[in-house]
């Protein structure tokens, strides 16, 4: 989280009319469940959603449409369990919806509707890191999270990481480490961003 808060608040002081809209999966998203997929699955036929399950479906397309709203999404993502929490999970099952994130043809598979955003991910994890032994765990958090969102169109991706968090006499340096990779990514993402805007 703190990675995330180095990022934001860089890039908004570079870009002081930056609209930010925060989005705690923990408290903010609706329960996804039969009467959710109810409504998916009539788009997905290409029908109606049922009047019965249509304040459902809005609910879902309520969470999407801040999406779509975005230029930039960022995300603080901490591996728990060598994935991703179950919070992140039930945003990615709102979000991932026909004629939302994705298109799909039988003959050619899914499109991705989500495209022509970036999305900037902190990832985080206290014994986990690149290029370790299997027995300090495995990373089904990045490889998962970063396929979701090219499954989605979105191929402007940048990552940062603090892997592992766990407390030792190399941790204070890593953390200033990461922190400065995290300002310096914001700084250079708003640059860009300005003089595209000239």
């Amino acid at each position: 989280m703190r990675l995330a808060e180095a990022f934001l608040e860089t890039y908004c002081s570079a870009m002081p009319n930056t609209q930010v809209d925060r989005l705690n999966t923990f408290t903010d998203l609706p329960a996804f469940g039969p009467r959710h997929v109810s409504a998916k699955m009539a788009v997905i036929a290409r029908e109606p959603v049922p009047e019965t399950v249509s304040k459902n479906w809005a609910e879902v397309l309520d969470v999407a449409a801040r999406v779509q709203a975005a230029d930039t999404l960022l995300f603080a993502v901490p591996m728990w369990n060598g994935g991703i929490p179950w919070s992140l999970k039930l945003f990615i099952d709102i979000v991932t919806q026909p004629g939302v994130a994705f298109s799909f043809d039988p003959a050619t598979g899914y499109t991705g509707l989500l495209g022509g955003r970036r999305a900037v991910v902190a990832y985080a994890s206290r014994v986990y890191a690149p290029n370790v032994a299997p027995t300090f765990g495995v990373d089904h958090q990045s490889t998962y999270f970063n396929w979701w969102l090219q499954y989605c169109g979105i191929a402007d991706i940048h990552e940062l990481r603090i892997q592992p968090t766990f407390p030792g006499e190399k941790f204070d340096a890593e953390r200033e480490r990461a922190t400065v990779c995290a300002q310096t990514l914001a700084q250079t993402l708003a640059t860009s961003k300005l003089q595209a805007m000239q």
